[in-house]
């Protein structure tokens, strides 16, 4: 249990509204009670804005194995380390002239991007400290409402409903990212803040099925730590586990909400692409199975 002294994320306490100071709690869509502390406080993890990039060239901090984020909006490229987001879990950014929200939950294993315009104005993002199902909840800077990252949309506050665009991305290696796309920049390790990006503080948490915190709903058909992708097409959900994709042919064709898809598994660099059926990159989460069935207790399993 040594790894709960050295992560980020730390229990002290099932979050009761006396502890919500500094949010919008004047409607909500989610049981308050249910939403936990995870330890830091507002902004004590510290989320990124409009970040320095470097040249792939220049990024010799990175290991080839590593698990990056890729986007590619407009014709513009980047990487988002996971050693860095594990330390600040949200990037506001621009890519391809687009504001975007690059989010990262270590606790589920999700990284997703969303537009971060809502109602045609750019928002911006702060990591709350709290948390709903083990996944991060995060903030707007505006009317301080939460967000949740896998219900991708606002759970408190006067936005309360309001939704996320999800944006395709790739998660995978920096190797293969970089021998896709040379043309890529990859976020700079000098942040502005003092963190140890050379430490992976999930590392032994990763390691087991332990969860850390509750969540309401539990399916056990799979460990809970098993690595799925899951997909939501017209209001049907999805998922397809990588052990299962190992030992499927490298293209599997599905139907999923009536909308044709396909589906290639790289087993080398553990990576996942979803295209539709004109070859198009659609959204694709890649999380583990506690995190993806608690938030979609009715999704179907890829067998």
């Amino acid at each position: 249990m040594k790894y709960l002294m050295r992560s980020v994320y730390s229990i002290v306490a099932v979050g009761i509204l006396s502890t919500m100071v500094g949010f919008d709690f004047s409607k909500h869509s989610i049981p308050i009670e249910e939403i936990n502390d995870g330890g830091p406080p507002k902004d004590g993890i510290p989320a990124l804005f409009d970040p320095q990039f470097i040249e792939a060239e220049e990024a010799d901090y990175l290991k080839s194995s590593e698990r990056i984020l890729g986007v590619v909006i407009n014709k513009e490229v980047k990487a988002y380390p996971i050693r860095i987001l594990n330390w600040h879990e949200m990037v506001n950014d621009r890519v391809g002239g687009k504001d975007v929200l690059i989010t990262y939950c270590p606790l589920c294993g999700t990284g997703i991007a969303f537009d971060a315009k809502v109602n045609g104005k750019r928002m911006l993002f702060g990591v709350s400290g709290k948390l709903y199902n083990s996944d991060v909840l995060f903030y707007d800077k505006e009317t301080e409402s939460l967000w949740s990252q896998l219900k991708m949309e606002a759970v408190t506050g006067t936005l309360t409903g309001q939704k996320l665009i999800p944006l395709p991305m790739v998660y995978t290696t920096w190797q293969d990212w970089k021998e896709k796309h040379p043309d890529t920049k990859v976020l700079s390790p000098k942040t502005g803040h003092f963190r140890d990006y050379e430490r992976n503080p999930y590392e032994e948490y990763a390691k087991n099925q332990e969860i850390l915190f509750p969540t309401s709903f539990k399916d056990k058909r799979l460990p809970a730590k098993t690595w799925v992708i899951g997909i939501i097409i017209n209001g049907k959900t999805k998922a397809w586990p990588l052990v299962k994709l190992k030992n499927s042919p490298p293209l599997i064709q599905d139907v999923i909400g009536g909308q044709e898809i396909e589906i290639e598994f790289d087993f080398t660099n553990q990576t996942v692409e979803v295209k539709d059926k004109t070859g198009n990159l659609i959204v694709a989460i890649q999380s583990y199975w506690f995190a993806w069935s608690a938030f979609y207790p009715e999704t179907e399993l890829y067998e």
